[in-house]
């Protein structure tokens, strides 16, 4: 699966001038102050993630695909068109009630600190509803209630009406006939029917050929929690040939089989080599199977093992040394495509986002907590007491579905993670605090947590 023939993918972000509340900077430690300022006044063209992950990989030894996020600290994580904007200023065209609105919303961050000229992106909270006047806008426990209620009744499949931000949109499928609608009907009965519980659907009414699906990252993998897009069509020789598949990427390969720009190998979508039932057939197989397959196959608990030639290593010591650091920077990358998806939630499933993250939030935020201490990514998280004190009971937090106990394998925490995993996680540790804290999640005891810490800073600073 030799990326070489996939150029790099670039980035254009744009300003913003809003910012919801910024904190003194002198609580912050450095390494906050020396992350990237998402929402100041600059534009980049550089390009995202590292050479590394375009060059052809070679099976004669394991050797781990770096990431050097450390160095590449200034460049953003995520891929945008040109003509897109980081952030939407959705409150411009009204007037705020600077006694209502913005005193509603800074509580939302009472005692929360958050970094210099970083803009929490909550664009529904800047409408004013509907039904009321201009002016006139939703309690927190309005919006809160609204968010359940959309999560709670989304539906795993549905049709709508249109994808204008479709990956395929723009491409015609071109003629069709009837054999051709029938055959997508059954491929939707199949998946209404029929789709895990950890998979959601959209379908167009009027672009019968287009599809787009999130799959929630299984539980015991680096992927837990997380929400991975894919926008798919159905071509004009379907089922001849199976349907084309893009990965919303965000410009991350957090997977051999899923590239930075956007491709998905696998031989069910004759992106790569296979034989039998791992084919394609046009009698049998489906678009069910094919999500069902990367969500098996494609995000599992070793994906550094995905790469054609380095399973021969998976019984070596060394070989699962580099799968153990692969799962590391693929976490990294994982958390870097929450704040992606939370921030640009793809078209028909911002319900679905805001609540899986309000939910989930708090398993999340434990399991960064958890995996920085030197713990296995993708181990069991364990439940934590009132006090957020991490227990040692059969159910985990964040990876519980398999109720076995936390495995410390006798090592050294201290020394478990690389200083680059570190240094990053406790960056995106605090992006995720405030996107999930937008959100209505849990997440009291790490804000208080980081007021216990800041307070000498903050009270040395007054000084």
């Amino acid at each position: 699966m030799d990326a070489a023939g996939y150029p790099h993918m670039q980035e254009g972000a744009s300003s913003s001038s809003s910012s919801c509340r910024a904190a003194d900077a002198a609580v912050w430690d450095p390494v906050q102050q020396q992350k990237r300022q998402r929402c100041q006044g600059s534009s980049s063209n550089d390009h995202i993630g590292s050479s590394t992950e375009n060059n052809s990989f070679q099976a004669s030894e394991p050797e781990l695909l770096n990431f050097d996020y450390v160095e590449n600290e200034e460049e953003d994580y995520y891929l945008y068109n040109d003509e897109e904007e980081c952030y939407y200023d959705e409150g411009a065209d009204y007037e705020f009630d600077e006694t209502d609105f913005n005193q509603k919303l800074a509580d939302k961050f009472d005692d929360l600190d958050l970094p210099p000229g970083v803009e929490a992106t909550v664009p529904w909270l800047q409408k004013p509803a509907a039904a009321d006047g201009p002016g006139t806008f939703k309690s927190m426990a309005e919006i809160d209630d609204e968010i359940t209620k959309r999560y709670k009744f989304f539906k795993q499949f549905d049709t709508v009406e249109d994808f204008s931000d479709h990956h395929y949109a723009d491409k015609p499928v071109g003629k069709t006939g009837k054999e051709w609608t029938k055959r997508i009907q059954h491929d939707w009965k199949l998946l209404e029917k029929d789709l895990p519980a950890s998979i959601y659907v959209r379908v167009s009414e009027n672009r019968m050929d287009l599809l787009r699906a999130v799959i929630i990252g299984p539980q015991g993998t680096p992927y837990h929690d997380g929400l991975f897009f894919f926008d798919a069509q159905f071509t004009s020789t379907y089922p001849a040939t199976p349907p084309v598949v893009y990965y919303h990427s965000g410009g991350l390969r957090l997977n051999p089989n899923l590239y930075a720009c956007g491709k998905v190998c696998l031989s069910l979508l004759g992106t790569w080599g296979g034989s039998g039932c791992e084919k394609w057939n046009s009698a049998h197989s489906t678009m069910l199977q094919v999500l069902i397959s990367i969500q098996a196959l494609v995000l599992n608990e070793k994906p550094y093992f995905n790469e054609p030639g380095y399973e021969s290593y998976a019984n070596s010591a060394g070989g699962q040394k580099s799968a153990m650091e692969y799962n590391d920077d693929t976490f990294l990358h994982s958390c870097r495509t929450m704040l992606y998806s939370l921030r640009r939630s793809p078209q028909h499933f911002e319900a679905l986002v805001a609540g899986h993250f309000r939910e989930c939030g708090r398993a999340i935020l434990s399991a960064c907590k958890y995996y920085m201490k030197g713990h296995k990514v993708g181990s069991i998280v364990p439940d934590e007491d009132e006090d957020g004190k991490q227990g040692d009971t059969d159910a985990g937090g964040s990876s519980s579905s398999s109720g076995v106990k936390p495995q410390l394998n006798n090592m050294d925490l201290s020394t478990r993670h690389a200083t680059h995993f570190k240094t990053n996680m406790v960056v995106l540790f605090e992006e995720l605090l405030m996107e999930f804290n937008v959100k209505g999640a849990d997440t009291k005891r790490f804000c208080d947590e980081k007021l216990k810490r800041n307070q000498p800073s903050a009270a040395a600073s007054a000084l």
